[in-house]
């Protein structure tokens, strides 16, 4: 395949030679340039990004395209938790449900995303079930890695260490899921006990969600720290949310962040509407890799979400008051590259300010093409799917 005439981050027009799945050559338009051998997308000087990497979304809560529910949970963490529980069986079976998210995920420009699959003491496995058969579904669109999720905790749902022991066992688990330590299961021991033991006994990374805020936010990042270092585990521990940063004073703030980047523990958010934002630039400038997801789909957790990565990305950058190029750039790093390496450490790390980061000879050929001006603007303006383009492995999706 050859799309041509294609402007990679929004730089100037070239043909991106396709073989074998991967990009094996980018060379600058030449329109007298012809390639009768090869399948040619014609470009039209839309801009070419690597596709969206997801690395932090809910598949198996999602309400997305059923019948709109009011938002009836309480203001507590354990109470959208609760509300969650009482009402997802209401609902189409999980692997319905999961399945046109994840569809969605797909046709909006995502190829590579981590869906967490709750395990607790109600749903069993049942959840993860849901999850896998979407990942089975569009196992030749995308890359999914399921991530077994104790959402209701572990200490104080007793069951769920042995329902993700047994998950694990199944081998179709990728990674380890643990949540809020200290303000939810307030035995931060016993439960990261459990989260990295299973980690060692199944050789899974870790990916904890961390909504602690303060000083309790500083501390159970204190305790991964520690484990992080202790087992051994440099490069396979990633803190999603991570409100303990933007919540406590400079000196605290960098004591975290030069961890973060010692131990290479990576950071997923999901732009929250709230006023507590994840400092990504400065993160990012500190070798921390950082991703994006979307988090939940229009559930009980919340009536927003639509699987839009690129309306996402919008978030991330309104959040963050972002106005200039570069930040602009950067943002779109964390939303295509950034979330990848978060997703698989051993993935190609090139740095945010390359002229073409990850659209290079060797590269993945998943791309996604947008009728755009420039990469600002395709942010901005966000364009509909009938001006997108996605090719996955070489083959438009």
């Amino acid at each position: 395949m050859v799309l041509r005439r294609v402007r990679p981050w929004g730089g100037g027009e070239s043909d991106i030679i396709i073989d074998g799945g991967s990009i094996s050559n980018v060379v600058d338009h030449d329109p007298d340039a012809s390639y009768p051998e090869a399948e040619v997308v014609e470009g039209e000087s839309w801009v070419a990004l690597p596709t969206f990497a997801d690395v932090h979304v809910h598949l198996d809560s999602t309400r997305w395209g059923l019948p709109f529910k009011p938002h009836t949970a309480g203001p507590s963490l354990i109470e959208h938790i609760e509300a969650d529980r009482a009402g997802w069986r209401e609902d189409l079976p999980i692997a319905q449900k999961a399945t046109r998210m994840l569809g969605r995920l797909i046709e909006c420009g995502a190829t590579k995303i981590r869906s967490y699959a709750q395990i607790d003491s109600y749903a069993q496995l049942e959840r993860l079930d849901g999850v896998l058969a979407a990942k089975e579904k569009y196992a030749e669109q995308a890359d999914v890695t399921i991530m077994a999720f104790p959402q209701s905790g572990i200490m104080i749902d007793p069951g769920t260490a042995d329902l993700l022991d047994a998950a694990l066992a199944r081998g179709v688990v990728d990674v380890v899921g643990g949540i809020d330590p200290c303000g939810l299961d307030r035995d931060p021991k016993g439960h990261l006990d459990v989260v990295f033991g299973l980690a060692q006994k199944y050789q899974k990374p870790v990916d904890l969600h961390i909504h602690e805020s303060g000083e309790l936010g500083a501390f159970s990042w204190e305790l991964v720290f520690e484990r992080t270092r202790a087992l051994g585990m440099q490069g396979q521990v990633t803190i999603s949310h991570g409100m303990a940063l933007g919540t406590n004073d400079a000196a605290v703030e960098a004591a975290l962040i030069e961890q973060l980047a010692d131990l290479d523990v990576a950071m997923a958010t999901v732009a929250p509407r709230r006023s507590v934002q994840l400092p990504f630039r400065r993160l990012m400038d500190s070798g921390v890799r950082v991703g994006l997801g979307q988090d939940g789909m229009r559930d009980y957790w919340s009536p927003y979400g639509n699987g839009d990565m690129l309306d996402r990305l919008y978030q991330l950058c309104l959040q963050q008051n972002i106005k200039y190029e570069d930040d602009f750039r950067k943002a779109a790093y964390v939303a295509t590259l950034g979330g990848r390496q978060v997703i698989d450490p051993d993935a190609s790390r090139p740095a945010h300010d390359e002229l073409m980061p990850g659209i290079t000879p060797g590269d993945d050929a998943d791309l996604i093409l947008l009728e755009a001006e420039g990469l600002t603007t395709a942010i901005i303006d966000r364009p509909g799917l009938d001006k997108r383009r996605i090719i996955r492995r070489g083959a438009l999706v």
